[in-house]
């Protein structure tokens, strides 16, 4: 394994629990400072890998390397290099945000000027300095969910493992959180491995522009793999969605374009596509040849989002 671009490398990954087989030959690898997704529904298998892979559980079989480590061999060291968030919250609600912080540095024998000085760089970091000394059971859903990813944080880990880090979740505090993963991939050169039960996540703009790559896992097996966009073409009965950047071009576009849907407050249009580019160049042709409804209009081209309804 190349360890300088490889950070997470796993071949012939098993796990069976009696005559139960959850996962069932699992080959994956995550490059350095990118975002890998892992989505499937309940019981398809992507918490026991991650469990796995954080050495919580031993595999039955297959090669595992973690951060340039063989897990089997080296799991304290891959225990140093690895931050988990799990799916349920790993926030004492009976401590203030500040003092949950703090405990974490204490068990990472921080030291009080380094730990206190790294506590207040996550609490303002992670929008949580105004709520710092209130109880955590005061919290939002969106604000636990924060502080317990800046709890994992605090030993500055190179990979972290989001477990259905957006459940039960706002739309609003799902972008919010999407946005910390970026900025932790981008700022920090984090390496992310996250997963998620709710498949149309996949075809969210925010996620697309998260996740460099993405494997659905079912029944314990790797039913597909790759970026974003290819998966899409994968899945037929696609559509594109088309954004136009001013009123008067949407209303022209409406209906020349061959729309099944428009959303007028965001000027948008709806076209079913196959999955290649066939569509884009007809719905752009059809675009190009509107009878202009006045000499002097002067429309922006739109703007053009692939995805795929299953």
């Amino acid at each position: 394994m190349n360890a300088m671009r490889t950070f997470v490398s796993v071949t012939g990954l098993r796990k069976s629990y009696g005559a139960h087989r959850v996962l069932d030959g699992i080959d994956l690898t995550i490059p350095q400072g990118t975002v890998f997704s892992l989505l499937g529904p309940n019981g398809a298998g992507k918490t026991t890998t991650v469990q796995i892979l954080s050495t919580l559980i031993k595999a039955d079989a297959g090669e595992i390397w973690v951060a340039g480590h063989d897990l089997a061999k080296e799991p304290g060291k891959v225990r140093a290099a690895i931050g988990v968030t799990g799916q349920f919250s790993a926030v004492d609600s009976f401590l203030t945000g500040e003092e949950n912080l703090r405990l974490m540095a204490d068990l990472f024998h921080l030291g009080r000027t380094k730990g206190r000085r790294r506590v207040r760089e996550l609490l303002e970091r992670f929008d949580l300095t105004d709520a710092a000394r209130k109880p955590a059971v005061t919290y939002s859903g969106g604000m636990r969910r924060r502080l317990d990813l800046a709890m994992t944080m605090v030993g500055t880990p190179k990979l972290i493992f989001l477990d259905e880090p957006t459940t039960g979740l706002d739309p609003r505090s799902r972008r919010t959180m999407w946005q910390i993963v970026r900025d932790l991939v981008q700022q920090d050169g984090v390496t992310i491995f996250l997963t998620t039960q709710y498949l149309e996540e996949a075809d969210e703009e925010e996620a697309d522009e998260l996740a460099d790559r993405i494997a659905l896992l079912s029944q314990g097996r790797l039913v597909a793999e790759g970026t974003p966009e290819e998966l899409k073409r994968m899945v037929p009965g696609g559509h594109i969605v088309v954004r136009f950047a001013d009123p008067d071009g949407y209303r022209r576009a409406a209906g020349h374009v061959g729309a099944t849907l428009s959303n007028d407050a965001a000027l948008t249009v709806q076209i079913p596509d196959s999955g290649g580019v066939r569509t884009l160049k007809s719905s752009w042709s059809g675009w190009t040849r509107m009878p202009s409804t006045s000499p002097s209009c002067r429309c922006a081209p739109p703007t053009w989002t692939t995805s795929s309804s299953p």
